[in-house]
């Protein structure tokens, strides 16, 4: 069987969506997994106007926007009092789409279902990796095959999408120090209270902070934000944790806590790369998603920058095809495609990792005062001149695919 080869490290968002866009360009795609299932982290995401012209390209653009809910919502004190509201028609009509909430399972589960047939291997862990330089293919140590055993895999092209503590990462960038501890925790969840919410909103206090999106099933996805030391946890409980630190915050806050029961809550340190990486690839290997440049979730960001890699990456490396085939490594040399791919990317998703940082310092501001002026500052912005606060999401929001 003709065609060049790809073996993706990691089956999350990033690599999922990886294997479909290379796959989609008639590569030869191994997507390997360490876990035995595929468990999505996380409870729900938002997909932003950028990250579903980026699914559109993989075909799951609409699939996406059937499954979410849409609506109006905005920004809160934790009083309760509207800061901002969300015109959804002017995001529309800025941006060309809208920004949609949905469960992270109902986006994992179509970007798996869109794979290859046998694609996906589970309980496949990726040990080390040689870049293959100077005409050489990339090899691949996976353990965990047929039950127990180790195997060196070949390929043109190898993703490392395996997360924030990337072991591909530490391998050809042994120097780089890695991720750091925001000083904050994130608790997420996936709940149905009664009665049911209506709003989203992303809701600010002193140093806190909560979202609470409304699902299309009538379910709640909430995440919950305050300082906390790295490894920590709830001597007492985390749903009890949670009713002490927002307890007499605005409805629906703690009605959604009361309403989750301790299992649906998790609990994950919030970590990112505050050092970037000085590019993304190395011989035949590329880093997508948190590998590459784990971000802090203000902007929401994370999986919306993996979903752009992916799509960016199967570009530059163009058509799997075999020798001769139009789309030969003879007219697409892959590891002079990853350093294109590496130049286009590094400079924009740590860019966008940078803001992400800025945002978690102006959400989570700690002192009365410094929070009085903010929420005051932009309820005054939303009032007067809207159109200014849109347009910081500009940058971000404005990605087009790349045109062949």
């Amino acid at each position: 069987m003709g065609g060049r080869t790809a073996i993706v490290a990691g089956a999350g968002i990033g690599g999922l969506a990886a294997g479909c866009a290379l796959a989609r360009r008639g590569w030869r795609v191994r997507v390997l997994e360490r876990a035995e299932e595929i468990r999505p982290v996380g409870a729900g995401l938002g997909v932003a106007p950028n990250a579903l012209r980026a699914l559109d390209v993989l075909g799951l653009g609409d699939p996406a926007r059937t499954r979410a809910l849409r609506g109006g919502g905005g920004i809160r004190a934790a009083s309760g009092r509207w800061l901002m509201r969300t015109d959804q028609d002017a995001v529309r009509r800025r941006f060309g789409d809208e920004l949609v909430v949905l469960r992270r399972s109902d986006l994992v589960g179509l970007l798996a279902g869109a794979l290859p047939e046998s694609a996906l291997r589970t309980g496949a862990r990726v040990v080390s990796v040689a870049p293959g330089r100077a005409g050489r293919l990339a090899q691949v140590k996976v353990e965990g095959v047929d039950g127990g055993g180790s195997e060196v895999l070949e390929a043109d092209l190898v993703v490392a999408a395996d997360g924030i503590d990337s072991a591909v990462r530490r391998e050809l960038f042994p120097r780089h120090p890695g991720p750091v501890h925001s000083g904050a925790t994130c608790w997420r969840l996936l709940t149905r209270p009664e009665p049911p919410v209506g709003e989203a909103a992303e809701i600010w206090g002193r140093g806190h902070c909560a979202g609470i999106m409304p699902l299309r099933d009538g379910s709640v996805y909430a995440y919950l934000v305050a300082p906390a030391p790295e490894g920590g946890r709830a001597e007492g409980g985390e749903r009890r944790a949670l009713l002490e630190a927002f307890g007499d915050w605005c409805d629906p806050v703690p009605r959604v806590i009361e309403s989750a029961p301790e299992e649906a809550l998790i609990r994950g340190d919030l970590r990112w790369l505050a050092t970037p990486l000085p590019e993304y690839h190395r011989g035949r290997v590329a880093l997508l998603g948190d590998a590459a440049h784990a971000m802090l979730p203000y902007l929401g960001q994370g999986a919306c920058q993996a979903i752009e890699d992916a799509v960016e990456l199967a570009h530059a490396v163009g058509p799997g095809g075999s020798e001769g085939a139009g789309g030969s490594e003879a007219s697409v040399n892959v590891p002079d495609a990853l350093a294109a791919y590496s130049a286009s990317r590094a400079p924009r998703a740590n860019a966008v990792a940078a803001a992400s940082a800025r945002a978690e310092r102006v959400t989570r501001m700690r002192s009365r005062a410094g929070a009085a002026v903010r929420d005051a500052g932009l309820a005054a912005a939303s009032r007067i001149t809207p159109a200014v606060f849109m347009r910081q999401f500009e940058r971000t929001f404005g990605w087009e695919p790349p045109k062949d």
